[in-house]
């Protein structure tokens, strides 16, 4: 066993250097030169940037940090790579595992406000424009620099391990994610898992978040006979497939958007889940939608709406040509659809349910076919690692954090929580309001300085963990 570490330096200099790297203008040029690279995972025409962004920008930052590296090919889909790094100061202290992606959706490049370009970052007023800015480049640098700012401040010793996991396909579902992380379970043993990605719940509350609502993608088709039928010969005496198809899907929620199905429905909200979101409020920054007070499920604030219940939503919905429409009846409509759903929600069974109920509701016609299920997770609240994670923020922003049971959106947090087996602990950097995945996508520069303050305090508190075994005494127990 190592006797524990001697640190030198102080909790409020790690700080001062983590803020320093904002101020000085480093994070803004890390940004730009990450942003640079095209790495669209939906686009296979930009495996070489993937793995460039790995080769010559991530590893290359890692190794300046003192981790070990190395590129994992995907056992999924070749053109998303993972990068697995470590940095090992003794095996008998504890171990942090992070994780980011450098992959980004597509630019829509003409689609951006007048001088602006998705490949370059513009800084107006408070907000960085590029794609990657929110998602995921602008967090990943933010951790990085700040993990290095307390490096420098303790003389090189952190007096705790991390490890890297590091995707490229993040985008496009996270294949081979899981496998990899199965293969590589020993490799990434760790106590517990600190990442950011998403927003928090506004631009000037710090925010953890526990997990993330699983997802549901389903399309439901009602494909009644070949070809079309002019509407002046033949309406009134064939089934209109959209008709049908509207009906089906009305019968799915009521027309205040409540889920009519039981099975889609989530178990009751618990106190602990309750507590937590009881001070947490919706919306607010500039850009965010209204929301519509009576829309969901009656007798929810809206917060408890969109983190601690279920959502389904048609996102797309076609038959015909809407483009260029003809007086004829359609012979096929189809919607794509999705069900958000949180934990002890029984989505394996989604099309069973859906096929049943529409058996019942008397629209046999609609065929379901349900397209990917991600899994809904989230960490107890009570576990003795999200009070050691508040505090920490807390002390470095004399704010009181927002705690979020589980992000209404989804990310890949059932790999790190089931597949390996750790606590999982997401601090995001960006906001709601942020564009993500849309045009003009954007950092606000002041919480990008907030964060830094933010992860330099984490990653120095974590340096004080070998002391604490409520904490650390799980790995691999999980």
């Amino acid at each position: 066993m190592t006797a524990n570490p001697v640190f030198y330096g102080s909790r409020r200099q790690a700080i001062d250097r983590a803020l320093a790297i904002y101020d000085s203008g480093r994070l803004l040029d890390d940004l730009k030169r990450r942003v640079a690279f095209r790495t669209e995972s939906q686009n296979a025409a930009r495996a070489d940037v993937m793995l460039a962004y790995l080769t010559e920008e991530i590893a290359p930052t890692l190794t300046r940090l003192g981790f070990a590296c190395r590129i994992a090919a995907n056992p999924v889909v070749e053109r998303a790579p993972f990068l697995i790094a470590e940095r090992i100061e003794d095996g008998a202290l504890p171990t942090v595992l992070t994780y980011g992606h450098g992959d980004v959706v597509r630019g829509y490049d003409d689609q951006w406000r007048a001088g602006l370009d998705p490949w370059r970052v513009a800084v107006d007023g408070d907000r960085w424009y590029g794609r990657g800015c929110a998602d995921n480049k602008g967090q990943h640098s933010v951790n990085f620099a700040a993990l290095g700012a307390v490096i420098e401040a303790r003389q090189g010793k952190l007096g705790y391990n991390v490890k890297v996991i590091f995707e490229m396909g993040e985008e496009i579902g996270s294949p081979g994610l899981d496998e990899i992380c199965a293969q590589e379970r020993e490799a990434l043993a760790s106590d517990v898992f600190i990442a950011s990605d998403g927003p928090r719940v506004n631009a000037d509350r710090p925010t953890v978040f526990l997990g993330s609502r699983g997802g549901v993608n389903f399309d439901l088709t009602v494909d009644l006979r070949e070809g079309a039928h002019h509407s002046g010969n033949w309406g009134g005496v064939l089934r209109n497939p959209a008709i049908v198809l509207a009906h089906a899907i009305a019968s799915l929620v009521d027309k205040n958007g409540a889920i009519a199905v039981e099975g889609l429905r989530p178990p009751p909200i618990s106190n602990a889940v309750r507590r937590a979101l009881a001070d947490i409020e919706l919306g607010g920054d500039d850009n965010a939608p209204a929301i519509d007070p009576d829309w969901g499920e009656p007798g929810l604030t809206p917060t408890e709406r969109v983190i601690a219940w279920n959502a389904l939503e048609v996102l797309a919905f076609k038959a015909g040509n809407p483009d260029a429409p003809v007086n004829a009846i359609p012979p096929v409509a189809r919607a794509s659809c999705q069900l958000r759903f949180v934990v002890g929600t029984d989505s394996d069974n989604a099309a069973e349910h859906l096929t049943e109920h529409f058996a019942r509701a008397g629209f046999p016609q609609v065929q379901v076919s349900v397209a990917r299920i991600a899994t809904a997770t989230r960490l107890d609240p009570q576990d003795p690692w999200v009070d050691w994670i508040l505090s920490s923020m807390s002390t470095s922003t004399e704010k009181k954090p927002a705690l979020l049971p589980n992000l209404g959106g989804t990310v890949p947090n059932d790999v790190f929580a089931d597949t390996l087996g750790l606590p999982t602990l997401w601090v995001p950097h960006s906001y709601p309001a942020c564009a993500q995945h849309a045009p003009n996508e954007h950092l606000l520069g002041s919480v990008a300085r907030e964060a830094l303050a933010v992860m330099a305090g984490i990653w120095w508190d974590l340096g004080q963990c070998h002391r604490n075994r409520e904490l650390t005494h799980r790995r691999g127990s999980r």
